[in-house]
């Protein structure tokens, strides 16, 4: 029998998923990690990017968070994160608008423009691209 763990990914909006897992990886803020059953507890900060969930050998399930906490308790998983999206849902068209408008906010030189904020909503908008990208190669 294949040992599980519990996973909840829950954003500020409402609970993303809830359910048994092989494995999940996620990216906390030094490099992603990989939880197993009975993992060491830990708590983390997590960075934008791709969260996947394994249910089984034949099934993984990615999901775009923008950054969050992770907490890993022996047998459950909680992701809090700030946004939490099915990496099937993510808008491409308004990903890549974002990231070019974050780009073009980055490259003006007059002082007005939050460059902290210009730069984190470019990381985010390559992260959801990246999401879909990886999802499209696995054939999701």
């Amino acid at each position: 029998m294949v040992m599980t763990v519990h996973v909840d990914i829950v954003s500020a909006e409402k609970e993303i998923f809830s359910g048994s897992a092989e494995m999940v990886f996620a990216p906390a803020e030094m490099g992603e990690v990989g939880i197993a059953p009975r993992h060491a507890p830990m708590i983390t900060r997590l960075s934008p990017g791709e969260v996947r969930v394994k249910v089984s050998d034949k099934e993984s399930l990615p999901y775009f968070i923008s950054g969050g906490i992770l907490e890993v308790q022996p047998h459950l998983v909680t992701i809090l994160a700030d946004t939490a999206i099915r990496a099937r849902d993510i808008d491409e068209a308004a990903a890549l608008q974002a990231k070019a408008r974050a780009e073009e906010a980055l490259a003006d030189k007059s002082g007005k423009v939050d460059y902290a904020t210009a730069q984190a909503q470019l990381i985010q908008a390559i992260m959801q691209l990246r999401t879909l990208e990886r999802l499209r190669k696995r054939g999701g």
